[in-house]
């Protein structure tokens, strides 16, 4: 999410204004997006003398009988695959850039020009194309490639960034609207292809395929990657048109045997006409239907190439220079109507403005409705700092440039003072008197916090990015234990049976949370101090000013920077006060905790034939073993202590364990070692535990496909056996999808989502998406997995042939990023 370093902000942006933005795809973002309507100045930008208006009409009449003499010789269209950059996204030159980045990394200067000859052939090739010309020794295409991700993907495609090119989403929903299958058939490995089809604002369910360079050897302009998606859509090559802007792209749909309409978007129209494209236009807004169905012969579109040559080469007279002069206007005069006749409309362009903006006011009145709960959450300061309030990081402050830590310490003990001197810092509001409090009595900021750093955490205890950094909060407390410095836990409820106290507390006792938590059910800070997401950290000085506010996952060294200069700014002053606060913690005082021989048990899972129930005693830190009347059999990992090690019943040991999955034929069972991020196996026969996929580590993999404890996985929350094809499926809460492990190769991958939290179905693993899936069981027919899908409230059943997923209960089955909507 992000980092913010805060200054009052002004109308103004002045230079002082220093809002600072980390990002993160870990958090979970509160407002939902909607996709705007953009106008084509090509189509609408003219006016029609009066009596081409007339002409236009009349060949209206006649267009009918053209366009199907057209289509004949043009011939049947069933679908349309569309590349990606350069045609769907505006993402050419960023790439170029991001790879101008990559070799001044390496020392090598290049220019964003040296790269042209080798677009569209993949980042393998794009990259190792550049670094053959200049003669690189050493060359690691993989390396290099994957810092170009990681550089273009923090630079360049940030989701709805607008890197969309104008026209696109309208295009695709035209042909949509018509019958006609769409896919994306791009060079570019997959993690690109969704960075930027999320930067353009196209979602994924548009698509009926995606398809990418991951699983191809040969690139355009082979024609495979083209052939494969015409394979998935069931649809004939001779039935599709390819739309392209790279040289390799419009070889590779002449190979394939398709026709292709070729875009100016990175090459000039002299380069293209080289390859034999069918038809060339300036960009995608300039393409239509018309082009897409017979060729562009019955409307406005010139330009046509190859065997569907329009006008010939002869010299032009007068006469006729006037005459195509208006035969152009009358094609723009019959398109016009045309799109009014698309959404069942006639008339002039006031029409359309006044039905579109009816229908615009009406779409936003229905998600206002449909996201009432969400929109709760807003606050003027929030939208405030959404708009005015967030800036670039400045390098003095990137942790990736190498600075020795005392050096960025001083850094922020600077930006501190800057901060006190200009007395621009916003005063914290006070804790409302009528909030209950847990770990503590109830504290103030100008009483028990005063003279103290404090780190404010909002949090819900349903949220797994909160629980991820629950790690970096205990170590924050343990560094600075012996200083004036504490940790305020301020639990923001997303829904409203987690205002309960009792929950609440049940879930510091769960999570052996030791510093003081304060439920603000009404969200009485959150609003004031503009908070937009879980969890999110806001640093307050001893003064009660508000310093910093940090969202998301993965700023354990941003904090602990923070904390160490605040203190050393505030100890020269001698504002600081050491005096301990009042604790008193609710796992002292809670008699369950000593007298239960389970601790908080996650799940269950049984064995009917031989008369066992197992129990993952999760805050015990094992797995019980009993018969189905509850009489104790035996334990795994009966130390009890936290950690990752395989072994004996006895020496094994494990990290909140929750879901368990039993292999009937080989007496085995799987278990998703949640915290120790690994999926492990237990072995009735052998009586001995070993570890499938992960090693302690949280990973941040959204694909998978390595072997062993070489695999990241992150926060499997639950497994279910497949018998037939012995697989283990995992519900990934902690990113957000379903991944599956073959017991047969020891293969752990992603099965399906694309890691983005949202109530999304589709009909395959590619064009859906979930929200912390928490729970997992395999239908009795064994052709699909159920879904308790935590965070969209929802129950869902995931396709085990196509990964696809449908709504069975619960959720909101219109607006995916709605995760607001329960029953």
């Amino acid at each position: 999410m992000a980092m913010k370093l805060l200054y009052t902000p002004s109308l103004s942006h002045s230079k002082t204004t220093t809002l600072l933005f980390f990002s993160s795809k870990g958090s979970i973002p509160i407002s939902g997006s909607i996709n705007s309507f953009q106008w084509n100045p090509k189509r609408d930008g003219f006016l029609l003398p009066l009596r081409r208006s007339v002409k236009a009409c009349v060949e209206v009449e006649q267009k009918k009988s053209v366009t199907e003499t057209d289509e004949i010789k043009w011939g049947k269209v069933s679908a349309v695959l569309f590349d990606m950059d350069g045609v769907l996204c505006n993402s050419e030159e960023p790439s170029r850039m991001a790879a101008v980045d990559v070799f001044a990394e390496m020392g090598v200067q290049v220019t964003v020009e040296d790269f042209f000859p080798f677009m569209g052939t993949g980042e393998a090739n794009f990259l190792g194309g550049v670094a053959n010309v200049k003669g690189v020794k050493g060359f690691d295409p993989e390396v290099a490639k994957k810092r170009f991700f990681e550089i273009y993907l923090d630079k360049y495609a940030k989701p709805n960034s607008g890197i969309g090119f104008p026209g696109a989403l309208e295009l695709i929903t035209q042909c949509k609207n018509k019958g006609l299958k769409v896919a994306v058939a791009s060079s570019a490995d997959r993690i690109k292809v969704d960075a930027n089809l999320a930067a353009a604002g196209l979602p994924f369910s548009m698509f009926d395929a995606i398809v990418s360079a991951d699983a191809f050897e040969n690139l355009k302009p082979a024609p495979d990657i083209f052939l494969a998606a015409a394979k998935i859509l069931n649809v004939p090559t001779s039935e599709c048109i390819v739309i392209e802007d790279a040289l390799a792209g419009v070889q590779a749909a002449n190979a394939a045997k398709m026709r292709c309409i070729a875009v100016t978007t990175t090459l000039a129209e002299e380069a293209l006409k080289g390859a034999g494209p069918s038809l060339i236009r300036n960009n995608i807004g300039s393409v239509s239907l018309d082009d897409i169905f017979s060729g562009g012969s019955g409307s406005y579109n010139e330009n046509m190439l190859g065997p569907h040559i329009l006008h010939n080469s002869e010299q032009s007279s007068p006469s006729m220079l006037e005459e195509g002069n208006s035969k152009t206007m009358d094609r723009q005069a019959r398109t016009n109507v045309e799109d009014f006749s698309t959404w069942g409309l006639q008339g002039s362009r006031r029409d359309m403005l006044r039905y579109g903006s009816l229908g615009i006011a009406v779409s936003c009145l229905l998600f206002t409705i449909a996201n009432w709960k969400a929109m709760q959450y807003a606050s003027p300061k929030a939208i405030w700092n959404l708009l005015f309030g967030i800036k670039k990081l400045p390098k003095p402050f990137d942790q990736n440039e190498g600075n020795p830590n005392n050096e960025r310490i001083q850094q922020f003990v600077n930006y501190i003072s800057d901060l006190d001197s200009k007395g621009t810092a916003a005063v914290v509001p006070e804790f409302p008197n009528n909030l209950d409090w847990l770990n503590t009595a109830p504290l103030q900021f100008r009483r028990d916090l005063k003279g103290k750093v404090v780190l404010l955490d909002f949090w819900t205890y349903c949220c797994i990015n909160c629980m991820h950094v629950l790690p970096d909060l205990e170590f924050l407390e343990k560094k600075y234990k012996d200083t004036p410095f504490t940790v305020v836990g301020v639990h923001s409820a997303k829904f409203d049976n987690e205002k309960d106290l009792e929950a609440i507390r049940n879930a510091v006792l769960r999570y052996n949370i030791s510093h003081p938590v304060v439920n603000d059910g009404d969200m009485y800070l959150w609003r004031e101090l503009g908070v937009n997401s879980w969890p999110t950290f806001a640093i307050v000085g001893p003064n009660g000013k508000l310093l910093a506010q940090i969202s998301g996952e993965g700023h354990r060294k941003d904090l602990d920077s923070l904390v160490e200069a605040a203190l050393q700014f505030y100890g020269r002053k001698r504002m600081l006060d050491n005096t301990p606060l009042p604790l008193s913690l609710e796992k002292d005082n809670d008699p369950r905790l000593f007298t239960s021989p389970l601790k908080f048990p996650g799940k269950l899972e049984m064995d009917v034939r031989n008369n066992r129930l197992f129990i993952s005693d999760s805050n015990h830190n094992r797995i019980v073993v009993t018969d189905l009347d509850g009489n104790f059999i035996t334990q795994i990992g009966s130390s009890g202590d936290q950690g990752l090690r395989d072994g004996s019943f006895d020496d094994a040991t494990f990290n909140r364990p929750q879901g368990l999955a039993y292999n009937a034929r080989k007496n085995l069972l799987y278990v998703a070692d949640t915290e120790n991020h690994a999926l492990r196996e237990i072995d009735f026969v052998s009586e001995t535990v070993r570890t499938l996929a992960g090693n302690g580590t949280k990973g941040s993999d959204y694909e998978g496909g390595a072997k062993g404890t070489t695999q990241l996985l992150n926060s499997p929350w639950d497994v279910c056996f497949e018998p037939f094809n012995e697989k283990v499926y995992i519900a990934m809460a902690g990113q957000h999808q379903i991944w599956e492990h073959n017991t047969m190769d020891g293969i752990t991958k992603a099965f399906s989502g694309d890691g983005y939290e949202r109530n999304l179905n589709g009909s395959s693993s590619t064009n859906t998406s979930f929200a912390q899936p928490s729970g997992i069981s395999l239908s009795p027919d064994l052709k699909e997995v159920y879904i308790a899908d935590s965070e969209s409230s929802s129950i869902r059943a995931v396709n085990l042939k196509t990964g696809g997923s449908r709504l069975l209960a619960g959720g909101d089955a219109i607006f995916p990023d709605n995760l607001f909507r329960v029953m």
